[in-house]
């Protein structure tokens, strides 16, 4: 008898190794897949992208901007998601106040880095804010995301910019999920904090499974991949 399938969404500028350390305890149960989201500059087209890869029905789990992805696929074809993970993420539209203005900043002087420096050294700016201070020092793990990043382009980096500050809103797709959700957030995520995922979990008609790693940043399949592997197979099995 053939497994389930899971898809496995990642986050800006990141490739299959956010997923590796945690696969091979979800591909104990689940066919896993990695989806790449090429050069989409809009969530939305990155939804379509996953949708014409998947099987008909499937499971789906989306980490950071893959989270955002994530709710798009719902959006678009709800009735092909079997059940769903939203870790470190976020559901909100760009403020248009000075927050948003803020955040359009932030991410263009990260481009200006890339396009004048290269990824690699964007990468070495940006990873400092997105895993736990613990971890600092750690200079292989440091450059194992680096690394990763700087596989992909700076055309792809302005690209999933540009989905991330025009995304829409999905208030109303959290309303309606009623499949087997999992919200997964961290301690030292400061991109996306737990209080952002705890609004996510109270618009949701019925309670999701909710998981709140300690000592984690933002990466947390890669820093603390024993526990995000424990929640992950505790939602499969619900």
């Amino acid at each position: 008898m053939p497994k389930p399938s899971l898809l496995l969404l990642p986050g800006l500028m990141c490739n299959g190794d956010v997923w590796t350390p945690v696969e091979s305890v979800l591909s104990e149960t689940h066919d896993c897949t990695v989806i790449d989201h090429g050069r989409a500059d809009s969530l939305g087209a990155m939804a379509r992208n996953v949708l014409r890869q998947a099987p008909e029905y499937f499971a789906l789990a989306g980490h950071s901007m893959g989270g955002r992805v994530a709710l798009e696929v719902y959006r678009q074809a709800p009735d092909r998601v079997s059940r769903i993970a939203l870790m470190n993420t976020g559901y909100k539209a760009r403020s248009t106040g000075e927050a948003g203005q803020k955040e359009t900043q932030t991410r263009y002087e990260l481009l200006n880095i890339a396009m004048q420096h290269g990824v690699q050294a964007m990468a070495a700016k940006w990873v400092l804010g997105m895993i736990a201070p613990s971890r600092l020092s750690d200079a292989e793990f440091v450059q194992s995301i680096v690394s990763m990043f700087a596989t992909k382009s700076v055309d792809i980096f302005k690209h999933q910019i540009a989905a991330l500050l025009n995304r829409p809103d999905a208030t109303q797709v959290l309303k309606q999920l009623k499949i087997p959700t999992l919200i997964l957030c961290t301690e030292f995520d400061l991109w996306s904090p737990v209080s952002q995922h705890r609004e996510m979990a109270d618009l949701m008609p019925t309670e999701p499974m909710w998981s709140e790693i300690k000592g984690s940043g933002h990466m947390c399949t890669m820093e603390d991949p024993r526990s995000v592997g424990v929640a992950m197979a505790k939602w499969l099995s619900a």
